[in-house]
């Protein structure tokens, strides 16, 4: 069967070898100086036919140790439409291969991320244990509640993050309405560490999903306050250049140390002050940027250790938000 799907594929031989002997023929045939003999048409037919079939035949073996070798890198192609399937063949399998990577490290993302969250998450629920077994205080226990609430958003966005384009809506948000409703969502935060907070905000409206710029907003402050001393101060101002609307976050907490800087955006990194002074999954400000970014938004940070830590969440007026969520989908139309 093989055999004849070969014979198929090398068709064109054959009629190659066919047109070279007729053209042969009819050359002679037609040369009134050269005496026909069928004798000598027949005999050189008999030896084209036993070339012709040699020649198959040694292309049939080829081909056979081709396909028993098509996976050997050292074998040789065939032909130039061999040799082009063997170079896309290979493109495709190391895409194949950074895809398989892609979701293998997307994998074990997410294995580390709910692994560090189960570790998060023990705390608050062991402390209300404790709290069964003596006298509870309700601030004590609404604090706790409020983490695990913390953690269970974060956990929940997290696993939205893949699916943004689903669950978004691009509305008007009014930065000094937001920043006063996450300022009250910390109240009592705010209060039992004795931190200052000051509003240097204006009615500012900016192109954004309100309930995921809240996210944003809240871990920027949740962050600030986890991070600041009692007694601390934090501020939340807003700012317009020509070239974008900023609103700005700043503590004088412990700070941020200068070689950690470049990366506490990067996921799972907790740094110095995570792995030293607070428990830490490294997911909050990761989680902030890349919703940042989704938004047409971009987070920044200056900071200096024991003195302050500055984020700043920049939104470009030149920017379409709309253009760059729905870009995607439409090059894959395309």
């Amino acid at each position: 069967m093989r055999f004849w799907r070969f014979i198929k594929y090398e068709r064109p031989y054959m009629y190659l070898y066919a047109i070279g002997f007729f053209l042969t023929i009819a050359v002679f045939a037609t040369d009134p100086q050269v005496t026909w003999h069928w004798n000598s048409f027949f005999y050189a037919l008999t030896l084209l036919l036993f070339c012709l079939a040699g020649f198959l035949l040694h292309r049939y073996q080829k081909n056979v140790q081709a396909i028993h070798r098509m996976h050997d890198d050292d074998t040789e192609p065939l032909s130039l439409e061999a040799e082009a399937h063997r170079t896309a063949t290979q493109q495709l399998e190391i895409k194949h291969i950074r895809a398989l990577n892609e979701v293998q490290d997307k994998q074990k993302e997410y294995y580390d991320f709910i692994v560090s969250w189960f570790h998060e998450i023990k705390t608050p629920i062991a402390i209300l244990r404790l709290m069964q077994q003596t006298e509870i205080d309700p601030k004590s226990l609404e604090e706790e509640v409020s983490r695990i609430e913390h953690y269970v958003d974060q956990a929940l966005y997290y696993a939205k993050l893949d699916s943004f384009n689903q669950d978004y809506e691009i509305v008007n948000c009014n930065l000094e309405a937001l920043s006063k409703e996450v300022v009250k969502n910390h109240s009592k935060t705010f209060i039992s560490k004795k931190i200052g907070i000051q509003l240097d905000i204006q009615s500012t409206f900016v192109q954004s999903d309100s309930k995921w710029l809240f996210f944003i907003v809240n871990q920027l402050v949740t962050n600030s306050l986890k991070y600041s001393y009692d007694q601390g101060q934090i501020s939340i101002a807003t700012r317009v250049t020509q070239q974008e609307k900023l609103l700005i976050i700043r503590d004088n907490g412990i700070g941020i140390d200068r070689k950690d800087l470049p990366r506490i955006f990067n996921r799972g990194f907790t740094g110095t002050n995570g792995r030293t002074l607070i428990k830490s999954t490294g997911m909050g400000l990761y989680l902030a940027q890349e919703l940042s970014k989704k938004l047409g938004h971009y987070i920044t940070c200056e900071s200096e250790v024991g003195s302050f830590s500055e984020f700043t969440i920049h939104f470009p007026k030149n920017h379409d938000p709309y253009l760059s969520i729905l870009q995607p989908d439409s090059e894959k139309t395309q």
